[in-house]
C-alpha cells in the first residue's frame, strides 16, 4: 500500500481521483456519485462504501463499480470486492414541506396558470390511440369514434384528454355547446331535478348539447333511475350524430352492474386504453411539465423522479409543480434529496381515503336502492337482507374486520349471523355469474373512493 494511504478514505479518495482521469468522468458526474461516498470498513478483501440513497446505489452498482474495482486493485496489488450500501444519514436533512410558508397557496396558483390542451399532452406507446382519437373527435371528426370510449387507471391522462377536447372544440368551433362533467355530477343534478321537480330542464340542458364528455361513467352503474335517464340521452345524441366522450377506470365490458343495454352502447364505438408510461415517456413529461412553468430541472433530478413514480402522471407532475413552488416562495433550487421529500408528500397525498363501513354501506345501498339504517336495522325483507349480506360479504372482505366487529356495525348482531352471511353470499357468487359481477363491482367502485 502507497505510504501516504494512511486510512480508508484517503484509499477512497485515491480511487476517486484515480477513476475521474482514467475514464474521463465529468465534473458533474463526480460531484453526484462519486464525491459524497463514505468508506464504511474492510473486512478480508471485501470494500463496503455507502452512498446516501437506494436511487445512487443502483447506478453506482450498474456503472461505477467496476472502475473502482478495478483502481483498488492497482492502489491495493490485491483484487478487492466491493460492496455497497445506502447510509440514508449521510443524506442532509429533507425539509419539512409544512414549515415552509405559502407553499400550498403557491402550488394550487401554478396548476391553475397550466391548461389542458393537446399541446401538452406528451405521447407514447402507452396512450398514442387514446390521443389521436380524441383530438380527431375534438375537430369533429368522430363518425368512425363515436363514442369514444377512454378507459385507464386513475392519474395516466384522461382527464387531461377530455378537458383537451372541450377546449379545441371550443377554440375551433364558437359558439358550440359542449358538456364536460363527472358521472358523479351528473347523478346528482339528475336527481336533484328530480327533487325539484324539473326534470325538463334536466333534459334540455343535455339533449341541447353538442358534445357531452363524461369522465368516471362507471360510477353511474348500479343507479337505475340515472342509468335510464342517461340511456335515454346517449341515444338522442347518438341518433344525431353528436359527439360522446366517455373515461373509464375499466373497459365496458368489466362494469358488470351497469345494464347489458348501456354496456353495449358504450363498446359500439372506438375503445381505447392508457396505460401507465414508459420511463421515456414520463421523462418528457417531467421535461415539458418543467417548461410550461419555465422552470429548471436538472436532468438527474428529472431521472431520479421518473425512476420513483412510474404509473400515475398526476403525481409526476405533482412532484414539478410542487418544486417550482418551493423554488418560488424559498429559493430552494430542485435536488434528488428535495425530489425525494416532495415525492414523499405527494404519495402520502394521493393515497386513497381509508374505506370505511360507512362507505361500503352506502354503496351497496345505492345497488339495491335500500336505506343504509334498513340495512343496518332489524328489517328482513328479502330485498334488505339481501343488501344487508352483500354489505357484510364486502366489508370482510375489503377491510378484513373481525366478525365480531362487523356483527356491531349490523345493530348487534351475533358472530354466527356475520358467518352465514358471507358463506351464503360466497355461495351465491359461485352459482351465479351475474350476483358476482355486481359484488365485484361494488368492491371495485369502494376501492376507487
Amino acid at each position: 500500500m502507497n505510504p501516504e494511504l494512511n486510512s480508508l478514505s484517503d484509499i477512497l479518495k485515491c480511487v476517486v481521483e484515480q477513476c475521474v482521469a482514467e475514464y474521463d468522468i465529468s465534473d458533474a458526474a463526480r460531484e453526484l456519485w462519486l464525491d459524497k461516498l463514505v468508506p464504511v470498513k474492510m473486512e478480508g478483501n471485501t470494500f463496503y462504501i455507502a452512498t446516501d440513497i437506494e436511487f445512487k446505489k443502483d447506478t453506482l452498482t450498474e456503472l461505477y463499480l467496476p472502475w473502482i474495482e478495478e483502481e483498488l486493485k492497482k492502489i491495493l496489488g490485491v483484487p478487492v470486492k466491493v460492496e455497497i450500501i445506502v447510509d440514508d444519514t449521510l443524506s442532509p436533512k429533507a425539509p419539512s414541506l409544512s414549515d415552509i410558508p405559502e407553499l400550498d397557496e403557491v402550488t394550487a396558483k401554478i396548476d391553475k396558470k397550466i391548461t389542458y390542451t393537446f399541446d401538452n399532452f406528451i405521447v407514447g406507446p402507452s396512450n398514442n390511440l387514446a390521443f389521436a382519437a380524441a383530438k380527431a373527435v375534438a375537430n369533429r371528426q368522430h363518425e368512425k369514434y363515436n363514442p369514444l370510449f377512454i378507459y385507464g387507471d386513475s392519474g395516466l391522462g384522461k382527464t387531461h384528454l377530455l378537458s383537451s377536447i372541450r377546449n379545441e372544440m371550443e377554440k375551433k368551433f364558437p359558439g358550440i355547446k359542449v358538456i364536460y362533467i363527472p358521472a358523479e355530477t351528473f347523478t346528482n343534478e339528475f336527481l336533484h331535478s328530480i327533487s325539484v321537480n324539473d326534470v325538463e330542464s334536466f333534459d334540455e340542458k343535455y339533449r341541447g348539447c353538442d358534445a357531452l364528455l363524461i369522465d368516471d361513467i362507471q360510477f353511474i352503474a348500479g343507479k337505475d333511475r340515472t342509468e335510464e335517464k342517461f340511456f335515454h340521452i346517449f341515444n338522442e345524441l347518438y341518433d344525431q350524430n353528436k359527439v360522446i366522450v366517455l373515461t373509464s377506470d375499466r373497459p365496458a365490458k368489466e362494469i358488470k352492474s351497469i345494464s347489458e343495454r348501456l354496456r353495449t352502447r358504450f363498446s359500439s364505438g372506438l375503445i381505447a386504453d392508457v396505460k401507465p408510461p414508459e420511463l421515456e415517456t414520463r421523462i418528457l413529461i417531467i421535461q415539458r411539465k418543467a417548461e410550461l412553468l419555465k422552470f429548471v430541472i436538472p436532468k438527474d433530478v428529472t431521472e431520479y423522479i421518473a425512476s420513483k413514480l412510474k404509473s400515475n402522471i398526476r403525481q409526476i407532475e405533482g412532484v414539478v409543480t410542487k418544486l417550482s413552488a418551493m423554488y418560488t416562495v424559498s429559493q430552494m433550487k430542485p435536488s434528488i434529496t428535495l425530489a425525494q421529500s416532495v415525492i414523499d408528500d405527494i404519495v402520502i397525498e394521493h393515497q386513497p381515503f381509508p374505506i370505511t363501513v360507512d362507505k361500503i354501506v352506502s354503496e351497496v345501498g345505492k345497488i339495491y336502492n335500500i336505506e343504509p339504517s334498513d340495512m343496518r336495522s332489524q328489517k328482513r325483507t328479502a330485498i334488505i337482507s339481501l343488501a344487508r349480506r352483500v354489505a357484510i360479504y364486502v366489508i370482510q372482505e375489503v377491510t378484513g374486520m373481525p366478525y365480531e366487529q362487523i356483527g356491531q356495525e349490523f345493530n348487534g348482531r351475533d358472530h354466527s349471523t356475520v358467518v352465514y352471511a358471507i358463506k351464503t353470499v360466497k355461495e351465491e357468487m359461485e352459482k351465479d355469474v351475474g350476483f358476482k359481477s355486481i359484488v365485484e363491482d361494488i368492491i371495485k367502485n369502494v376501492k376507487a373512493g
